[in-house]
């Protein structure tokens, strides 16, 4: 390309000197003005069509790739708890387990006034001595603590699940709405079933959690079911409180 043909494209040139120089490089110079006199545009050749191209890369490319990289960012999307954290009984203190009736293992849950109608499976403690939580994949999955007392088994047996996790509501995420005189009914491996009362509902921060009287020793058969609650604390990736079923034992049934 000659000088003249150069000066009829040089906006594009400019263009794409600006499109650099607005990242902080430096301040803009100002446009040369053409040596020459007006005349009809020259027919553009290849090496003006990549001139242009590049031009239009340069002033339209960068900002495109950058939303691509904003709305696929990870850190983007607020995260959710890992899993829901329940202390296990302080060090020292037995388990309550009733030796007066063999209870079979607790095998599903229903509540009907939340709509929870969930599978139990048992689980124990991680590696930090907190109570192992069903897997954070399993939405509509109930925890029952296999080192206390089974539902129907004088103590206090505890079950545990999700409010929610990464895709949505989880099994407990209606939890806090359950009001006392609520019915909860655990069904057994062997096909029996004991019904629960719920006696109150509470919650409680984490940092108070009231070990005693969720694991302390009772006259009679009760369950504890727990989940997450209250604010959700971005930085920590978990929620500051715990909501508290307490429910005692109104029935046992045969299948």
């Amino acid at each position: 390309m000659d000088s003249d043909q150069y000066s009829d494209y040089s906006w594009l040139l400019v263009l794409a000197a600006s499109k650099s120089h607005s990242h902080g490089t430096g301040p803009l110079p100002a446009p040369q003005p053409a040596n020459t006199p007006s005349r009809r545009p020259r027919k553009l050749n290849t090496f003006s069509w990549m001139m242009i191209t590049a031009g239009l890369i340069a002033v339209v490319g960068t900002p495109m790739a950058m939303t691509y990289r904003v709305l696929t960012d990870a850190s983007a999307v607020p995260p959710v708890p890992l899993y829901v954290s329940v202390p296990a009984p302080p060090a020292g203190r037995p388990v309550q387990v009733a030796t007066t009736r063999p209870v079979a293992p607790p095998t599903h849950l229903d509540i009907e006034a939340i709509g929870v109608s969930a599978p139990i499976t048992q689980v124990g403690l991680d590696p930090g001595g907190v109570i192992e939580p069903p897997p954070l994949e399993e939405t509509n999955l109930v925890g029952w603590y296999g080192l206390g007392p089974s539902p129907g088994e004088v103590g206090p047996a505890v079950l545990l699940g999700h409010v929610d996790t990464r895709t949505g509501p989880a099994v407990f995420a209606r939890l806090r709405e359950l009001r006392p005189q609520s019915l909860i009914t655990i069904t057994h491996s062997d096909g029996t079933r004991e019904m629960f009362l719920v006696e109150r509902v509470e919650k409680v921060a984490k940092t108070s959690f009231p070990t005693a009287k969720v694991y302390g020793a009772t006259a009679d058969a009760e369950v504890r079911i727990i989940t997450c609650g209250g604010v959700f604390d971005h930085q920590a990736r978990s929620y500051a409180d715990n909501v508290i079923v307490y429910a005692s034992l109104q029935k046992q049934t045969g299948t």
